[in-house]
């Protein structure tokens, strides 16, 4: 099977709200009258980002649903994406899984494919996004406001459990899938919280997605907008799974943990009960977490309310790409 036999067989699909999708050399779109262009671009790599083994279905929903969480981070809609897809080898079973699960997401959260490349090379998928919104409502990370509530979406630590509970199996059995269901689900098929996203429009300040750690993510916010934070250990949203781990691991998962893709945003403390009816509308929860400060870095109260020291929050830094 060539290149073009390949994305024929597994990835063209006629183009619906964009003036000319895939099988051409360019993708022809437009926003809508009022609308700028969000766009976004994430890698994974295969043994950085997933197991070899991983399911191709499971690993198609997920590289699209990590991009849209982008979107969903500057209130976007999704318009469109395109696929640069590096392969060992044009395994027709592995494609059609792989295939199946991106179109699941695809189909799911509305945003359609519109063209890309393959070749062959070390398992590798990139995905570009593009979505809409109207400029003056496009949340951005540099807005946060002295005072705001911190608030984040869902819960935190579940993926990073599940992460930790997968690679504890591998080192002692080999590969297994044993883990807490719920959590496996957080981990592989992550929900991007685009309908928060635009319910929010027009009344939070800065925000930003969760895929790197909770700290990690709001030292953005905070560093873009000149400003500190400070942050309850005790007021974080963690499942009872995550909270039944000892101290240090569960503060890793909750404050450190990867793979979360929930929203952390701020908003004014007039806003609070809009935040919350925008959570209900999108029938994500929402939890907050403690408030924009002046510029003094980050500041963590643990559960007796007292800060975490200097080396305890180095020790929370997060998922780092070249670590």
């Amino acid at each position: 099977m060539n290149e073009f036999a390949l994305i024929r067989q597994f990835f063209l699909r006629p183009a619906k709200r964009v003036l000319q999708g895939g099988g051409d050399d360019c993708a022809l779109i437009s926003p809508r009258a009022g609308q700028v262009l969000a766009i976004s671009t994430d890698m994974l790599l295969e043994g950085r980002h997933f197991f070899a083994d991983v399911d191709p279905a499971t690993l198609g929903f997920k590289a699209l649903a990590v991009n849209l969480s982008d979107l969903a981070a500057t209130c976007a809609e999704p318009l469109a994406f395109t696929l640069a897809l590096a392969l060992p080898e044009a395994n027709e079973a592995w494609l059609q899984a792989f295939s199946r699960g991106l179109f699941e997401c695809a189909d799911r959260f509305n945003c359609e494919l519109i063209g890309g490349d393959t070749t062959r090379g070390p398992l590798a998928i990139s995905i570009t996004v593009f979505g809409e919104v109207p400029p003056e409502l496009a949340a951005r990370r540099d807005s946060a406001r002295e005072h705001d509530d911190i608030w984040v979406s869902g819960e935190l630590g579940g993926a990073a459990l599940a992460l930790a509970m997968e690679i504890a199996n591998r080192a002692a059995e080999g590969p297994r899938r044993n883990g807490i269901a719920a959590l496996v689900e957080r981990l592989e098929r992550p929900l991007p919280r685009l309908a928060l996203g635009l319910e929010l429009r027009g009344f939070i300040h800065a925000m930003i997605d969760v895929s790197d750690g909770l700290l990690a993510d709001l030292r953005h916010i905070v560093e873009a907008s000149n400003c500190g934070a400070t942050i309850s250990e005790a007021q974080l949203p963690i499942s009872e799974d995550v909270r039944n781990l000892p101290l240090s691991q569960r503060r890793r998962a909750a404050l450190a943990g990867g793979d979360d893709y929930e929203l952390c945003f701020t908003a004014d403390r007039s806003q609070r009960e809009a935040v919350i009816a925008a959570g209900a509308k999108a029938d994500v929860p929402v939890t907050r977490i403690g408030e924009i400060t002046p510029p003094d870095g980050i500041r963590v109260m643990d559960i007796e309310n007292r800060p975490l020291d200097g080396a305890a929050l180095a020790a929370l830094s997060g998922f780092d790409h070249f670590d």
